[in-house]
């Protein structure tokens, strides 16, 4: 038996599970960061399974001003062993310099995608239930306002049509052009 057969399930499980909890991971800073609700179902949810590890680092590791850097450290810690196990698992050697600027840059990435689906999905939901506010929708608005607020100080309201959403979405994609390249191209170097 090949074992690139049973190399790629398994890259696939590593990958799945270790995106899933990174992403919970990095929700959980980001609305601890911008001050969503905390008594909020969602918020609650991140809390609970992610508790148990941030918990025991937060004794080593002490926030750094509103920053929790316990949080920061295990996201870049979790990428970077979610990184070296499938690039390990593919026969690919890589030094620890190109290790990290790849899982920086994965994580990056992710930071920006955060945010094109968070206003992505708000717009929508302000299109299609307009009125509604639930849990889903109080972090969405916790999570975007403060990028929709500086856009809409650009660019006001035309006809009682919001563009801030459109506005923040191409800034989004202009700083996923403008960052992740040189990153990449740095990792390159690297190995």
């Amino acid at each position: 038996m090949d074992f690139n057969y049973l190399a790629n399930p398994v890259i696939f499980v590593i990958d799945s599970v270790a995106s899933l909890y990174i992403l919970a991971l990095l929700l959980r800073f980001l609305l601890q960061w911008c001050g969503a609700p905390y008594h909020n179902p969602i918020s609650q949810f991140l809390v609970k399974i992610t508790h148990s590890p941030l918990r025991f680092l937060r004794r080593f590791v002490p926030p750094v001003g509103k920053i929790d850097s316990s949080s920061v450290l295990l996201i870049l810690v979790l990428q970077m062993l979610t990184n070296f196990f499938i690039l390990r698992l593919q026969g690919v050697a890589v030094g620890v310099g190109t290790l990290v600027v790849v899982s920086f840059a994965d994580l990056v990435s992710l930071f920006i995608n955060v945010f094109v689906f968070a206003v992505f999905a708000r717009a929508l939901l302000s299109w299609v239930n307009p009125g509604a506010f639930d849990a889903a929708t109080a972090i969405l608005v916790s999570l975007t306002e403060p990028l929709l607020s500086v856009a809409r100080k650009m660019i006001p309201a035309l006809g009682g049509l919001d563009l801030s959403p459109l506005v923040v979405l191409l800034f989004l994609q202009l700083a996923k052009m403008v960052v992740l390249p040189p990153l990449q191209q740095l990792a390159s170097l690297l190995s």
